[in-house]
C-alpha cells in the first residue's frame, strides 16, 4: 500500500577541496514492493527538473536506483562496490557517467525511516566528484502532511 509521505533529502557533493549542500524538502510516496522499498516524488521547478519524477528504489543496504521519468530522464544505479555506467540528464542533454557505490545504510520499515547513500561520480571515465544523500521518510499523519 502507498502511504503519503514527508520526504527530506540533504546532498552533499564535494569535488576536491569545494562543498556543495543542497536541501530538499517535498512530499511524496513510500511502499514496498516485492521486498524493495521504493520513494517517489514529483520535481519542482525549484529542483531544476519541474515535470518530472523521481522514484528511488531501495534494495536493502546493497543498491539503490535513481530513475527520473518525464521531462528529463535519467538512471542512477548505486551498487555498494561496484561500477555502473549510466544516463543522466543535465538539462542541455545526456551524460554517460560512470557511478561507484561506496556505502548504502538503509534503516528504512514499512513506517519510513532514514536512507545514507555515498558514491563516487566519474565522466569519461575521469573522477568527477564524492557525493553523499541523507534521507529521511516520515508517513505518520503529521509529518507527512508538513
Amino acid at each position: 500500500m502507498k502511504k503519503d509521505a514527508f520526504i527530506s533529502i540533504r546532498g552533499v557533493y564535494s569535488i576536491e577541496d569545494d562543498q556543495d549542500v543542497v536541501e530538499l524538502f517535498t512530499t511524496g510516496k513510500f511502499y514496498k514492493k516485492n521486498g524493495c522499498y521504493f520513494i517517489s516524488y514529483d520535481e519542482s521547478e525549484a529542483t531544476g527538473y519541474d515535470g518530472s519524477k523521481t522514484t528511488l528504489k531501495v534494495d536493502s543496504d546493497r543498491m539503490v536506483t535513481l530513475e527520473r521519468t518525464g521531462s528529463a530522464k535519467s538512471q542512477l544505479i548505486v551498487e555498494r562496490g561496484v561500477r555502473h555506467q549510466c544516463c543522466y540528464s543535465v538539462g542541455l542533454g545526456d551524460l554517460t557517467v560512470g557511478v561507484l557505490g561506496n556505502r548504502i545504510k538503509s534503516s528504512l520499515t514499512d513506517n519510513g525511516g532514514n536512507l545514507e547513500i555515498k558514491y563516487s561520480l566519474d565522466i569519461n571515465a575521469l573522477y568527477a566528484s564524492e557525493n553523499e544523500m541523507f534521507i529521511r521518510i516520515d508517513t505518520s499523519s503529521h509529518g507527512a502532511k508538513a
